[in-house]
């Protein structure tokens, strides 16, 4: 067996940013965080420990995918993300400061993936870190070739019809801790 991971890095810390501001008090629950835009603009996520949570030592990775916006030119974590065997793609923003074209590409890239790489008699999984219920019809496609899923994302930000879409799904909220970056001392 071997995954094929697709981590959709901004959202995955957008919302650990919401999680984190409820857990500081800033917000009480991550449905207000979310209705009313507030985050812990402190918060950052390790990403080598989210690499740990989602591409286990004892698998093989057949292939590992991370979206996101380009970085400003000192941040390290691209560089960390490609030393830890993740292809990176990053996207520019618009004028309006949004990200547009991630769930495309990452959706244009897992189907492409189904067909050239991945092999659904040796088991290969699609690990898919992104709760978007644009994934969707990606998961449908999928299943139609005997290929799982398994969506990994904050409880509070995974569409319902995602998470019962895919074959298993697993919470990052219990991991918030360990995937909270900490200063080496």
């Amino acid at each position: 067996m071997a995954l094929f991971v697709y981590v959709d890095y901004s959202n995955v810390w957008i919302e650990g940013m919401r999680v984190s501001a409820v857990r500081r008090g800033m917000a009480p629950s991550p449905a207000v965080a979310m209705r009313d835009h507030i985050t812990d603009q402190s918060w950052r996520l390790d990403f080598g420990r989210l690499y740990e949570a989602v591409c286990p030592d004892d698998l093989s990775i057949g292939r590992s995918s991370l979206f996101g916006s380009r970085p400003p030119a000192d941040d390290s974590l691209w560089a960390v993300a490609r030393a830890r065997g993740f292809e990176v793609t990053v996207f520019d923003r618009n004028a309006f400061n949004k990200e547009k074209g991630v769930d495309m590409e990452m959706g244009a890239q897992i189907i492409d993936d189904s067909y050239q790489w991945m092999k659904p008699e040796r088991d290969d999984r699609v690990v898919l870190v992104s709760g978007d219920q644009d994934f969707l019809p990606i998961v449908g496609r999928l299943h139609v070739r005997g290929i799982e899923t398994t969506a990994v994302f904050w409880e509070h930000a995974t569409a319902g019809n995602l998470r019962n879409g895919v074959d298993s799904f697993a919470p990052l909220d219990p991991l918030f801790d360990h995937l909270t970056w900490r200063p080496s001392a």
